[in-house]
């Protein structure tokens, strides 16, 4: 284990759960980034598609220093202002920003912890005797035993066995599959991504979502969406799943929530929500006021900005200029959350890793953070407010990464 890497952090209090950074960042403002070296970095990968206004958003640093100056913390034993009004907001998102949805909403922290409010809130929902949750292969729902289990990725499964029982899986984007296993009477919830970010932004056939939404409605079964990388305007809509015109029962949100404060959320029908009751579920940090203040001020500047409207007309921009790089295959995905496979023609000298870590590391050489979610693939999640000149110089460093890397068209 390396205990001081290049970065000269001293790393080795740490549990060894991720590999040692190859670039160490201290400071960051709008779509860029400083490591401690004073390198400056084009940033395209938000964080994991976290900080959807960039770094150090002026408007949101200073919520977050008010709220800290007034109240960060009371529990949930009592009340806050601010977690209802972001509930509210949330809310009215959901049906597109215009109306209230007639939802209920459960903070939490995380990402996983707003899964993990959906699959026992489906329990509970659904009564006795039935429990099972059906996702797919390929997907990601977290890292807790639960949501570990949701997840469609058997690698991951293996060192934590055995996990919590009630999980079936079957293959993206197949209806008969999903038709099959939801025929089973201990079904209670379908959780499925609108797109799949961590298998390499894998986008389903445009009718499998509302095909998805009514065979739960045929079956008496809950639709829960994870749009925890997908949501909030990253894809061009408030919500990923508003592209299919249909209304889930529960949706999962997290990432671009607070622009990098921990907060997530469990959005749910009013008719569903109402199956927790006092006791039920809780988490002592969900909407807590300092988080909730950094979501109420993130949700205001999207809405002021039409981060919507911005992430749809410059992910158009970017994704035209990706087809046009040598090298590259295809572009997957919407808006801002996209995926470059690279040309069935790569070619690499190294090892069999794949082109794509070999191109995200001489990007990072030359200032670009993106990264491979799969050895063929490249995701691109930019700041929802990257101008023009920015994609610009984005595509031009991709692109001699590219070249560098050896991948061939």
């Amino acid at each position: 284990m390396t205990t001081v890497p290049t970065t000269g952090v001293d790393r080795s209090a740490l549990m060894h759960s991720y590999p040692d950074p190859a670039v160490t960042f201290v400071r960051g403002s709008g779509s860029w980034l400083w490591d401690t070296d004073g390198k400056r970095y084009l940033d395209f990968l938000s964080g994991l598609a976290v900080t959807s206004l960039g770094h150090a958003h002026p408007r949101l640093a200073a919520a977050i220093a008010e709220q800290a100056h007034t109240l960060v913390h009371v529990s949930n034993l009592f009340g806050n202002t601010v977690a209802p009004e972001v509930a509210v907001t949330l809310d009215r998102l959901m049906a597109g920003g215009e109306r209230r949805a007639g939802g209920q909403v459960f903070f939490a922290n995380s990402g996983a912890e707003a899964n993990e409010c959906a699959l026992k809130l489906a329990r509970k929902w659904a009564g006795p005797g039935r429990h099972v949750v059906v996702s797919t292969w390929g997907g990601f729902h977290g890292r807790t035993l639960a949501t570990l289990h949701a997840t469609g990725q058997s690698a991951k499964h293996g060192p934590f066995q055995p996990l919590p029982e009630g999980f079936v899986h079957v293959a993206y984007d197949d209806l008969p599959a999903m038709e099959k296993a939801c025929a089973e009477p201990s079904v209670a919830a379908v959780l499925v991504e609108p797109i799949q970010g961590e298998a390499g932004v894998l986008a389903p056939s445009s009718d499998y979502l509302g095909a998805l939404r009514q065979l739960c409605t045929e079956r008496g079964i809950l639709l829960m969406v994870d749009e925890i990388q997908t949501g909030l305007a990253r894809t061009g809509r408030w919500f990923c799943f508003q592209h299919s015109g249909i209304q889930p029962d529960v949706v999962t949100m997290a990432k671009a929530l607070g622009n990098g404060m921990p907060i997530g959320a469990c959005w749910a029908r009013a008719e569903v929500a109402a199956a927790f009751g006092p006791g039920d579920h809780a988490s002592t940090f969900g909407g807590q006021p300092l988080a909730a203040a950094a979501a109420r001020a993130t949700l205001a500047v999207m809405e002021a900005e039409d981060a919507p409207g911005r992430a749809a007309q410059a992910g158009a921009r970017l994704r035209s200029g990706l087809e046009q790089v040598p090298g590259v295959g295809a572009v997957r995905g919407v808006g801002l959350l996209l995926g470059v496979a690279l040309s069935d023609g790569a070619e690499r000298s190294a090892d069999a890793a794949g082109a794509a870590p070999a191109v995200v590391a001489a990007a990072l050489e030359r200032g670009l953070v993106v990264n491979a979610p799969r050895p063929d693939t490249i995701r691109l999640a930019p700041s929802l407010l990257v101008t023009d000149e920015e994609i610009d110089e984005g595509l031009a460093v991709l692109a001699a990464a590219i070249e560098v890397a050896g991948v061939r068209p």
